[in-house]
């Protein structure tokens, strides 16, 4: 099994930046992927950008490319996701997500999740 646990979320201007981490621990030996995905008020749960571990093959949502930059620390078993040019659009709670074995863009597929860290952008 696995434990992901986020941090790093906040309050932000628009225009501004943030870094999420997700760390996971448990069984990390095998081979697995991790996802953040978010989820506004009313909204239902929507892919964000994804990493596989073994070879760092990252996905990303239209509407963040560009702006986003999902990266892996293997040795860490760290996830960092750098939002850049937040927009209020972009407040949701945002949630890590493992999978072993493959790579999923959706959230039905993975099967461990964080509590989430909330990301604000306001003026």
């Amino acid at each position: 099994q696995l434990q992901v646990v986020e941090s790093g979320g906040g309050l932000v201007q628009p225009g501004g930046s943030l870094r999420l981490s997700c760390v996971a621990s448990g069984n990390t030996r095998d081979y697995y992927a991790l996802g953040w995905f978010r989820q506004a008020p009313g909204k239902a749960r929507e892919a964000v950008s994804c990493i596989r571990m073994g070879d760092a093959s990252t996905y990303y949502g239209d509407a963040v490319k560009g702006r986003f930059t999902i990266s892996r620390d293997t040795a860490k078993n760290t996830v960092n996701l750098q939002m850049n040019r937040l927009q209020p659009k972009n407040t949701s709670v945002y949630y890590c997500a493992a999978v072993y074995e493959h790579v999923y863009w959706s959230a039905a597929e993975y099967d461990y999740w964080g509590r989430g860290t909330q990301v604000a952008v306001t003026s």
